[in-house]
């Protein structure tokens, strides 16, 4: 198989799983290509492998990879700051230590999440990816298969529900495209909420309709690097109710709370770990 030019990404400090960070549940239209992977970065054709510790990208796409996949985290200071006695989230990042959050570009980020409502991975994956070819712009560069960007707000407020309908998103569709319409027309600045404190960007992404507490702190975690966002999915609720004693009984608004407390400022990514190890083991069942 031809590749594109490669070019190797400065190592870092940490240990860094490309794979497990592609397929933890954050982002869904990575495809598998030759030895790695391939998909459009925002509007950027991007190929990424990873061999042993190296990891390598197309040529001249260096420094947006490494932006991309979160590399100049400091992973010290973000462990340091978790509980130092939790067991379970012990046993979480030692089951994938090498975990990032990714830097996403915001609107893909939140339109993701907005159609991935009681949705399970591959099922948001075959929408994003439906949504792409359609509505998104085709992009082809030597080496790479053909890839498609994520439809801008415009596009989707143009294509209407029912357009939207017909990829597989059922009352979803109301929802994405109403949040097109609203992020078009500049009812929701998504650059405005980087200044906004965290209680006020959630608030700010919860006033368009379809998106809750969940979907918000989706966004908010995986699109605007707002670590202290701490998304309650299924998973994660099973994983507190079941392994955290004091959380069985909680109703979700004491839960929020309590994950508030207990995981400190640097909680999304505590969440992260507690997701992709809850998803893949069933709490460790499998382990």
């Amino acid at each position: 198989m031809t590749l594109p030019p490669l070019e190797s990404i400065p190592s870092p400090p940490w240990s860094f799983d490309l794979a497990a960070t592609l397929g933890s549940g954050q982002v869904f239209h990575w495809q598998s290509h030759g030895a790695g992977f391939a998909a459009a970065a925002g509007e950027v054709p991007l190929y990424l492998e990873q061999q042993g510790h190296e990891l390598r990208c197309t040529a001249g796409q260096g420094i947006l990879a490494s932006h991309y996949l979160g590399l100049d985290h400091d992973m010290g200071k973000i462990t340091a700051a978790f509980p130092s006695e939790d067991a379970v989230l012990q046993r979480a990042m030692n089951w994938c230590p090498s975990l990032r959050i990714l830097r996403q570009p915001r609107w893909e980020c939140l339109a993701t999440f907005i159609t991935s409502s009681l949705k399970q991975v591959p099922h948001i994956r075959k929408i994003s990816l439906a949504l792409r070819e359609s509505f998104g712009r085709r992009i082809e560069s030597p080496g790479l298969p053909v890839l498609y960007s994520y439809p801008s707000p415009a596009v989707l407020a143009a294509a209407g529900e029912e357009a939207l309908r017909k990829h597989g998103l059922g009352y979803r569709a109301a929802f994405l495209h109403q949040a097109a319409v609203a992020v078009a027309r500049g009812k929701l600045d998504l650059n405005a909420v980087v200044a906004m404190e965290d209680a006020d960007a959630l608030e700010a992404l919860r006033s368009l309709k379809g998106v809750g507490e969940k979907v918000a702190s989706c966004a908010l975690l995986f699109g605007w690097e707002r670590h202290g966002a701490f998304p309650i999915d299924v998973w994660v609720d099973r994983v507190l109710r079941q392994l955290y004693p004091r959380c069985r009984r909680m109703k979700p608004p004491r839960l929020r709370d309590f994950a508030r407390r207990h995981f400190g400022p640097m909680r999304g990514y505590a969440q992260q770990f507690l997701f992709h190890w809850a998803r893949l083991t069933d709490c460790g069942a499998k382990e």
